[in-house]
């Protein structure tokens, strides 16, 4: 016997209701414009000092000092870029800077990726005494080994030498613990007990699969250094003089004076940051990937 359901029943039963969007979509909309703004003020707020700077650069000094000062940049940025050049050698201290820099930010990402893969991969006599050493050098204050450190340079000639600004920095203890951490993440054990089936020495296994894993860490590693090593202003300006400065100490004597321009020193100032900004453009991708990459465990 068949049953007849009505046209109403009928089209009732074989009609999906509409899907109603979940509750808390709206909600979170709201939060998802609250955090781009929130965001964007952000930018704002570290952007407008760089951007002040500019100002400050492109104008003389007495319009600098009105009431309001200007808000819009003027015409005499590179008149002012290039009187802080004839006052200071900044085109020496860039290069000097470079030089430092680059030298330390490449020593001590190697290194530190080797020693950081020994402490977070390997087992070995007095393997947690050795890294809770380093860490503790972390925790002495810069300023009690300046005077040995001083001796020292000077007893090897190397003072007022970019050698004595490198040396002491070759090797951080940051570092070491950074690459250590995210190495102990990053890096699967079964990775490297495939190697060593295979017959892979210990060098061949860095090179071939602790590196590859390795480079955004490194990266972001790398763009801290370079940065820490460029705005490095204390153990330079002590051991280093005028005659052969980094960026830090040519904008130091660049202030100096009975009443120093302060658009000539925005205008070096502006100099010594832009390359560090050209950097930061350079190694973003790998920055911004090498912290998501860290943040995943598992």
């Amino acid at each position: 016997m068949t049953t007849t359901l009505p046209p109403a029943t009928a089209a009732a039963v074989g009609t999906t209701p509409p899907s109603r969007p979940p509750r808390g979509r709206a909600a979170v909309d709201r939060a998802g414009w609250l955090t781009y703004a929130a965001l964007i003020a952000t930018a704002v707020i570290f952007i407008a000092p760089f951007y002040y700077m500019i100002v400050a650069a492109s104008r003389p000094m007495a319009e600098m000092n009105q009431q309001p000062p200007p808000l819009l940049p003027g015409p005499d940025l590179w008149s002012n870029i290039v009187k802080a050049v004839e006052q200071q050698a900044i085109g020496l201290a860039l290069v000097n800077t470079f030089i430092v820099a680059g030298i330390i930010t490449l020593s001590t990402v190697v290194f530190c990726t080797l020693a950081g893969y020994a402490f977070a991969k390997m087992r070995f006599r007095g393997h947690n005494v050795l890294f809770a050493i380093a860490l503790g050098t972390m925790m002495i204050p810069p300023s009690l080994g300046v005077v040995p450190l001083y001796s020292l340079m000077a007893t090897l000639g190397l003072a007022g030498e970019l050698s004595s600004v490198i040396l002491p920095t070759l090797v951080q203890a940051f570092g070491l613990f950074f690459m250590r951490q995210y190495l102990q993440d990053a890096l699967p054990d079964e990775l490297l007990e495939a190697a060593r089936v295979d017959g892979a020495t210990s060098l061949r296994t860095f090179w071939s699969i602790v590196l590859p894993i390795a480079r955004p860490g490194m990266a972001v590693l790398g763009m801290l250094t370079f940065m820490t090593a460029w705005n490095d202003f204390f153990w330079p300006v002590i051991v280093l003089n005028s005659s052969n400065p980094t960026i830090q100490v040519a904008l130091n004597n660049l202030g100096s004076g009975y009443v120093p321009d302060t658009s000539v020193i925005m205008a070096g100032t502006l100099v010594g940051t832009l390359p560090v900004i050209v950097v930061f453009l350079l190694l973003g991708r790998q920055i911004v990937g090498g912290i998501i990459a860290g943040a995943v465990k598992g």
